[in-house]
């Protein structure tokens, strides 16, 4: 507590001191600017030193302070309280100056307060983690430590450029401008780096993208130094993108620069850059002992930039407040806030797994299963799996026109394989697009299209290439339910091309059989269609999940069936007419042709092409098998599976993926867990990656292999 008592006396010992005066502001207006400067500085210091104290009775559980960075309140008091803003954990002072300009009825000590120890009153998390967000104040929860909010935010600018062109409306005023902080060690990450490159690549080609990104630079990452210079040296090459910098412990400068920088985008509505030079005070959280790796003498010095007692200064030095009146007002914010501290301190918690879990549950879907044999030839008009996902998109595009397509190479050329074929023909270039070639970025774009009212699908081009932007599904889409309590979500259908099995073209990136990361999610949901026949009705039952219920859909797509026709040789019977009736969560499809055949096959995608083909095999050595289609690989459809085998006489689990974490393990817990006595197998693909040309075949699951299997376990 010894830095922490040094950083609140410092300030009443230094106010105290006075200065010499009066002078005169460099502006008019900036008295009362100075003067809710202050208030909502002082308001955020005060919440630090309370966050310290109830960590220290043990009722506090987040220490990271906004201690240094109050300067920042200077773009909540000048920007308009109807501004979207993401906000790095450090921005207290914005969010008080924010909640004083608006006319919401917020109490934004409560707020942080209620935040820091995981009371279940929190108005936005609900007791679930320690944000700063608001829908009455438009700020939009975060809890990104690495700026992996940089995507959103230039997806959200790029959202409301995107809505003026289209003449649709968004959940904020036309004039709005996008709020992005994030701090100096964040601008080294690949993710931040992504984010600026594309808000400089969307303003190079000439579209919208009004936002103001705000790098607060207190100099350290943790204990790492940021190197002098380094934050304006790589936030001023940003082509086209100007760098607006301004001192935090200059307050009139300060809000000078804040507003210029602010004016400019919304003028332009052009990305800029603040960059906010800033100190750390009281270290980086409760348990950073700073002295471990700083001087005395250093943390001496920044003391001397506070920006608390810079604006303090201010006051005394132009005559709008006495010392002695500055430290009243000082210790009056210290009274309120500590009362409402103790008042606090003893509300609920969340206190149970169904409590903490329901911003992510939806009702658990009965069991539903659906009996189907593939017709013996092809019926006229019958598509293709690739044939169906066009056109389901294209139906999807009619009904709805905040329905929007984008990723690498869909637009003119219609995706690597034509999936999105002629849609940007039909729709123009504003619902279907190509980005630059960034998962990050398309993720990003998703995120921000999504908050501002649309239904983006966007396409990853290969799964493998999922794996570099996977945290923007993970910790910012799927999350965002979490955080906020459901009140802000974000739907949308991710659609992936992938899975093994390509002939002719393939390796590791382009035959990637690795579900296991999108498994390991909470909350979003996960489908594989398997036949041209279910594929228009998952993906239409996903962009309702989306639309209706905010959820976060992944549509993975296996590529090695796209343009598949056969099942056997010349019968046409992998295509379908087009069937658009949505096809529900937790529904799985049965495929048989006997009510007690010798195995059920249960698996999904190539597996179960794979699985028929081996079906059609036994019955020429006298043995039945039924293939089981889950469909829905996330959640899992239990109930649905245990209906579909409840009579089964031995099970194969039959996984495309690989051995470890795979799909299979999972069917094979349920089933164990369920009691099941059935004799029972499990075949999959070797946990390696996947080799070009033929050696393919070495590692990844085959119909021989599903035969031979059937065969051990019928005995």
């Amino acid at each position: 507590m010894e830095l922490v008592e040094e950083v609140d006396e410092h300030f009443t010992r230094r106010v105290t001191a006075g200065v010499v005066g009066p002078g005169e502001p460099r502006h008019a207006a900036r008295g009362e600017q100075l003067l809710a400067l202050f208030g909502a500085q002082a308001q955020s210091r005060h919440l630090d030193l309370a966050a310290r104290w109830l960590a220290a009775q043990g009722e506090g559980f987040y220490t990271i302070g906004s201690a240094g960075h109050e300067s920042n309140a200077a773009l909540g008091l000048l920007s308009a309280p109807t501004d979207p803003a993401l906000l790095h954990y450090r921005s207290g002072g914005f969010y008080a100056a924010r909640a004083a300009r608006s006319d919401a009825e917020v109490d934004p000590v409560r707020d942080v307060l209620r935040g820091l120890t995981a009371s279940a009153g929190d108005p936005i998390s609900g007791g679930r983690h320690k944000v700063f967000g608001h829908p009455l104040l438009h700020v939009v929860p975060q809890t990104s430590t690495i700026a992996s909010h940089l995507p959103r935010s230039v997806g959200l600018g790029f959202a409301l450029g995107l809505a003026r062109r289209l003449g649709r409306r968004t959940p904020w005023p036309d004039d709005a401008v996008v709020l992005c902080s994030f701090g100096d060690a964040s601008v080294n990450h690949s993710t931040a780096a992504g984010a600026l490159n594309a808000a400089a690549y969307v303003h190079r080609v000439g579209l919208a993208c009004p936002v103001l990104l705000v790098c607060e630079d207190n100099g350290w990452g943790i204990s790492t130094r940021t190197p002098n210079g380094w934050p304006e040296t790589v936030l001023g090459r940003l082509p086209g993108v100007p760098c607006h910098r301004a001192d935090g412990s200059d307050p009139e400068q300060l809000l000078e620069v804040t507003e210029a920088a602010l004016a400019y985008v919304r003028e332009t509505w052009a990305p800029a850059v603040l960059h906010l030079r800033t100190v750390r005070l009281m270290g980086h959280a409760g348990s950073d002992v700073e002295m471990a790796y700083r001087s005395r003498s250093a943390v001496a010095a920044d003391l001397d930039r506070d920006p608390l007692v810079a604006t303090a200064l201010a006051l005394v030095r132009l005559g709008l407040r006495s010392p002695a009146e500055v430290v009243t007002d000082y210790e009056a914010v210290r009274a309120r806030v500590r009362a409402a501290a103790e008042e606090v301190r003893h509300e609920s918690r969340l206190a149970s797994r169904a409590a903490v879990m329901a911003p992510l549950r939806t009702a658990e879907p009965p069991a539903r299963v659906v009996r189907r044999e593939l017709p013996d030839v092809a019926a006229p008009g019958s598509l293709t799996l690739a044939q169906a996902i066009n056109r389901t998109l294209s139906d999807a595009m009619s009904d709805g026109p905040d329905v929007l397509v984008f990723g690498q190479d869909v637009g003119a050329k219609g995706g690597v394989y034509g999936v999105t074929r002629g849609l940007q023909k039909r729709f123009g270039a504003g619902r279907v697009f190509d980005t630059l070639l960034d998962e990050t970025t398309i993720l990003g774009t998703a995120l921000g299209t999504s908050l501002a009212g649309f239904l983006p699908v966007p396409e990853i081009q290969y799964l493998a290439y999922l794996h570099t932007a996977e945290d923007q599904l993970r910790g910012e889409a799927a999350s965002l339910r979490f955080f906020s309590d459901g009140q802000y979500q974000n739907g949308m259908v991710v659609r992936v091309a992938g899975l093994a099995y390509q002939q002719g073209f393939g390796g590791h990136f382009h035959n990637d059989n690795a579900l296991a990361v999108l498994r390991d999610v909470p909350g979003i949901v996960v489908a594989v269609p398997s036949h041209p026949a279910d594929a228009p009705g998952l993906l239409r039952h996903c962009l309702d999940l989306a639309r209706h219920e905010g959820r976060v859909c992944v549509f993975v797509e296996p590529i090695a069936r796209y343009h598949t026709r056969d099942l056997l040789d010349g019968d046409g019977r992998w295509t379908a007419p087009y069937a658009p009736t949505p096809i529900t969560l937790g529904e799985v499809a049965l495929h048989t042709t006997t009510e007690a055949p010798d195995v059920v096959v249960v698996t999904y995608g190539n597996g179960v092409y794979l699985g028929l083909r081996a079906a059609a095999t036994l019955r020429e050595h006298g043995l039945t098998a039924s293939v089981l289609d889950l469909r829905w690989l996330t959640p899992l459809p239990v109930r649905s599976l245990l209906a579909a085998t409840a009579g089964a006489r031995r099970i194969l689990v039959v996984d495309e993926g690989r051995s470890a974490a795979g799909v299979g393990e999972s069917v094979v817990a349920a089933l164990a867990e369920a009691g099941s006595a059935v004799p029972l197998a499990r075949i999959s693909a070797a946990d390696s990656y996947i080799p070009l040309g033929p050696a393919a075949g070495t590692v990844l699951v085959s119909e021989t292999d599903i035969v031979a299997a059937a065969h051990r376990l019928v005995g």
